[in-house]
């Protein structure tokens, strides 16, 4: 009789180990499915943002072509200004 106790207990004591492991095995792929998204997710913010970085570049070159135009045209103006002054 006491070799079926050890036996029932060997037994128990495997099937604990064994959902045990299980169960560690299952955090580990639900950390590595967490880290998976957090990366996907943190590309996708870093692509935002090199849009708006891009975008920011972009609009102040197309302020400063304006106020090169700008500048341009205030020249020229100044220039007809001091030619019809000599007249």
């Amino acid at each position: 009789m006491l070799l079926i106790g050890c036996d029932k207990d060997k037994s128990a004591i495997e099937s604990n180990k064994d959902a045990t492991k299980d169960a560690i095995n299952n955090a580990k792929d639900n950390v590595d499915a967490a880290a998976k998204e957090a990366k996907k997710q943190a590309a996708a913010a870093a692509d935002v943002e090199k849009a708006r970085i891009e975008a920011a570049k972009d609009s102040a070159k197309a302020q400063l072509d304006a106020d090169k135009k700008k500048a341009e045209a205030q020249a020229d103006l100044d220039k007809a200004k001091v030619d019809a002054a000599k007249k």
